[in-house]
């Protein structure tokens, strides 16, 4: 039996649930911080993302997907220079009203090309 999630012998990925490769345009929101990133991987319950430079990231963030125009909030799980996994609380709309907390997100958005 393996300690780890991935068995490299059947290729097998034994997370709960299934990750979707991605290749989307987003932006990491904190409070005093946004900085571009491209989201990896997504999943119901969490996300990998490529940032832009490599910012050290605060505990709690908000990633907002620019083409869909999704906020999730999400909390830093690890980081590693350009990369970091966040485990992710669920994807929230921008268009039309949106909820205060995330009002930076969705200004980002909007600054990021959003329509």
């Amino acid at each position: 039996m393996s300690l780890f999630r991935f068995n490299a012998v059947s290729g097998e990925d034994r997370r709960g649930t299934p990750r979707r490769p991605m290749n989307a345009r987003g932006v990491v929101c904190a409070p005093g911080m946004e900085t571009a990133c491209v989201i990896v991987d997504l999943s119901d319950g969490g996300m990998r993302v490529r940032l832009d430079r490599g910012a050290a990231l605060p505990r709690e963030v908000v990633v907002v997907d620019v083409a869909e125009a999704v906020a999730y909030p999400a909390t830093v799980v690890w980081q590693k220079t350009h990369e970091a996994g966040l485990k992710q609380t669920g994807a929230k709309s921008l268009r039309g009203l949106a909820p205060a907390r995330l009002i930076e997100a969705r200004a980002a958005w909007l600054r990021a090309g959003g329509r």
